[in-house]
């Protein structure tokens, strides 16, 4: 059965998925619960033929190619001109997923702030929103994010659980925030509350499948049919209909991402 409503995952790896189920499985039992479009970011550079690929096979599916910066060490010259020859395809929405991350494990933290820069400077010259990541880092990616101007294209700052002081500095420089599973745990308070009070033009949905898998399911890989249960969450901590959530956060997506009412999710 078709649910009557449509939603968007604004932040879904389609090309990262385990098997089995087959990914096609997965991307109709995500159509069966109510997900009608998919916004698949990139990690590497050595992902992007697939992630295209996912892209092109899939209906309703879009691509935001980019760097993580777990993978910073690969950006340099050849890479940016084969992420700009990638952000002419029109199912290119976004650059993404970028940004920075001050876990232990990362590449330096000036190889990543290169990175960033350098694709932040290409979304601004070629006009496509971000997708960032930021795990303890958010002051300085919001101070680069002011540097380089990105407020002309904005974007996402994907999986968000942090104060509302951070997601009001973030609506200054034309982000939104994808709300993830995070919002579903049972011990996280804070980040419903925060919820309770965004603006609403500020929420969009994203499950992060294969990764960050919603309660009951922590323990299992994450799969593209779990945006119902965040949506179903949202819309429970903002008092909505699980209709209008998803009518709310879709048209907050298609606006963020520059996607044409008739353009098809």
């Amino acid at each position: 059965m078709i649910a009557p409503f449509e939603l968007l995952d604004s932040h879904v790896h389609l090309d990262l998925l385990p098997t089995p189920p087959s990914r096609d499985c997965q991307v109709t039992a995500a159509r069966a619960a109510g997900a009608g479009g998919f916004v698949v970011p990139g990690v590497e550079p050595a992902g992007w033929p697939k992630l295209l690929g996912v892209v092109a096979e899939v209906p309703g599916a879009y691509a935001a190619p980019g760097v993580h910066p777990a993978a910073a060490g690969h950006w340099n010259e050849a890479v940016a001109r084969e992420l700009e020859g990638l952000l002419a395809d029109p199912r290119t929405l976004a650059v993404g997923e970028i940004g920075l991350d001050g876990s232990p494990e990362m590449p330096a933290v000036a190889v990543q702030e290169a990175a960033f820069r350098g694709q932040l400077r290409l979304a601004v010259r070629c006009g496509k929103p971000v997708i960032l990541h930021c795990r303890r880092a958010v002051g300085r990616l919001l101070e680069i994010l002011a540097e380089e101007h990105a407020a002309a294209v904005g974007g996402i700052l994907h999986a968000f659980s942090g104060s509302l002081e951070t997601a009001l500095a973030a609506r200054r420089l034309g982000l939104a925030v994808g709300i993830g599973a995070a919002v579903t745990y049972p011990n996280a308070h804070r980040v419903r509350q925060v919820l309770r009070e965004l603006p609403e033009e500020m929420i969009l949905l994203e499950t992060d499948a294969p990764d960050l898998s919603p309660f009951p399911f922590r323990a299992q890989p994450n799969r593209p049919e779990r945006l119902r249960l965040i949506a179903e969450r949202v819309a429970e901590v903002r008092g909505w209909s699980l209709e209008q959530a998803a009518a709310i956060t879709t048209q907050n997506a298609r606006r963020v991402l520059n996607l044409a009412p008739g353009a098809s999710i």
